[in-house]
């Protein structure tokens, strides 16, 4: 078994491989790849000795494993599992090609924004439900002297999120595919409003806080819960929760919560998500009777008891969940009609997945100057033709 956890994470999915050699009387050895997980399978595919099954957050790795038939389609019971426990939606993000590969064990909910309560009680205002009133409550917590906004633009990746998360409400899900396969050009009119929409939020007077290109999100999470706030919110996925928990400052779900994403123009729930896909890369009873754990609530329940974690197996009792905040937002992963994987996750990792990639650097252009919303997506457009191949 092999994953990119090490640390705490790994202590606890130790719980779960534990719990299933108790079940079973098989050995299982887990190895942490760390970052480097996708160079660490590649490396043991070429020497033949790929592990059982991996854990892998990086959509595009899984497709390109089965493009070389590394990997292998779930059948029996592991696919009888998942079929039972995950939703439709989660079903069609571990198929690819119309055949099941994959699993989501972890998964994140990246569709959210976290609040002090006290500077939302001292401005007299409520956590926002769409677009125009974020910058209604915006423009009182300036009003008040509190500043809105802290954003984490020095890690490109947030910004990322910041543009998938008003796109998918902006355009909807089928655009959103279209746009994650280079399907219509990023100078398309929904990607412009998108960008338009972020300039607006971005560039009025008070609304962010100190130097955004230069905050890195730990920091931002500081700006933001620590002893010395500089800002009254801050956007990011359900793992802020522990980084609150480690500041020690405020406390999760009474002087620190979250609303989901705003509604843009009447847009539906939607929850952008990301995650680690269990895969097989043998086809032995061996490997799918643990691909099969891995889809059961059991395996979901021993993390889930743990903290710091979130399942999409809807068989899983939420009550499992050791506080109403995780509660609430693993209940929206799991029950969400609008769901999708994140964008930049999806595409070549030169031009969305890391930290010289593209559409990162562009972004973060987009944060510091004043470029327009339709010459920026012409940049984009360029480089997405230079990194998806020219389609």
């Amino acid at each position: 078994m092999a994953a990119t956890w090490s640390g705490a994470e790994q202590a606890n999915f130790q719980a779960v491989l534990d719990a299933f050699a108790r079940k079973t009387g098989a050995t299982v050895k887990y190895t942490s790849g760390g970052n480097d997980l996708p160079v660490l399978l590649n490396s043991r595919i070429a020497g033949g000795s790929p592990p059982d099954v991996a854990l892998i957050s990086q959509p595009g790795v899984v497709a390109e494993f089965v493009k070389r038939g590394a990997i292998k389609p779930l059948t029996g019971d592991a696919a009888a599992a998942i079929k039972e426990n995950y939703s439709s939606a989660w079903q069609e993000l571990g198929t690819v090609n119309g055949q099941l590969y994959g699993v989501y064990f972890k998964v994140a909910n990246k569709s959210v924004i976290w609040y002090r309560v006290d500077s939302f009680t001292d401005a007299g205002v409520q956590p926002p439900k769409t677009w125009d009133e974020l910058k209604t409550v915006s423009a009182a917590l300036a009003d008040s002297g509190v500043t809105p906004m802290v954003a984490a633009g020095g890690d490109g990746w947030v910004l990322t999120d910041w543009f998938e998360n008003t796109y998918l409400r902006v355009a909807g899900p089928e655009m959103y595919d279209k746009l994650a396969k280079h399907e219509i050009p990023w100078t398309d009119p929904s990607v412009v409003k998108t960008l338009t929409l972020l300039a607006d939020y971005w560039r009025t007077p008070r609304f962010l806080a100190g130097s955004p290109t230069q905050t890195a999100f730990t920091q931002a999470i500081a700006d933001v819960f620590g002893k010395s706030p500089k800002g009254a919110m801050l956007f990011e996925g359900d793992f802020v929760a522990s980084e609150i928990n480690k500041l020690g400052e405020l406390k999760v779900g009474e002087s620190a919560k979250f609303f989901n994403w705003p509604s843009v123009d009447g847009s539906k729930p939607a929850v952008v998500t990301a995650g680690d896909q269990a895969v097989a890369f043998k086809d032995t009873p061996e490997a799918n009777a643990l691909m099969a754990f891995l889809a059961s609530p059991e395996a979901a329940k021993i993390m889930a008891a743990k903290g710091g974690f979130i399942s999409a197996n809807s068989g899983l009792d939420l009550a499992t969940y050791r506080d109403d905040t995780t509660r609430e937002l693993a209940e929206a992963v799991v029950k969400a009609e609008s769901l999708r994987f994140d964008l930049s996750d999806l595409t070549p990792q030169t031009f969305g997945g890391g930290t010289s990639a593209h559409l990162w650097v562009l972004l973060q252009d987009f944060l510091a100057k004043p470029i327009a919303p339709e010459a920026l997506a012409q940049q984009i457009e360029a480089a997405a033709k230079k990194d998806f191949g020219g389609n």
